[in-house]
């Protein structure tokens, strides 16, 4: 994982590249996954498997909504440790918290259901490119903010 390249991540490609991903048939996961997945020195094909799972709020559940599901996949793979060294769970964490707060003050929650609007008259809060694009945005702003601070 190069900070440099989490640096030069540009929000304008990266939506574009994540909108792309959606229209090939990516799941809201894998296209925020994948997308963030070179510059912090993933593989994107393998990427895309690991989050097939994730999509639809975990496997359609319409739980934790997937977008934000493939921000905090990332957020693991810039702070962990590894399995040798398993040390690092709470600067994950405090990634991960900024992430979910962030996209929760700007829609309202992170769940699929509730963003979707399944059984809410009033309809949908936020529609799946959108929530795709935001969670780029927070993850792009998140991972820059902490290569910055060289933590």
């Amino acid at each position: 994982m190069s900070k440099q390249a989490i640096l030069e991540l540009d929000h304008d490609a990266c939506k574009t590249q994540a909108m792309a991903y959606l229209e090939q048939g990516f799941n809201c996961a894998q296209a925020v996954a994948c997308t963030l997945a070179p510059a912090i020195g993933l593989d994107v094909d393998q990427t895309f498997r690991l989050m097939e799972g994730f999509g639809g709020g975990m496997g359609g559940y319409t739980e934790t909504c997937g977008a934000v599901s493939g921000a905090v996949m990332a957020a693991g793979w810039v702070k962990s440790a590894g399995s040798e060294t398993p040390i690092s769970k709470m600067e994950t964490y405090q990634l991960t918290d900024q992430m979910c707060a962030r996209f929760k003050a700007q829609n309202g929650t992170t769940i699929c259901s509730e963003l979707k609007g399944i059984g809410n008259p009033a309809g949908p809060l936020r529609s799946c490119p959108g929530c795709i694009q935001d969670a780029v945005d927070i993850a792009i702003d998140v991972l820059q903010a902490d290569a910055r601070t060289g933590e």
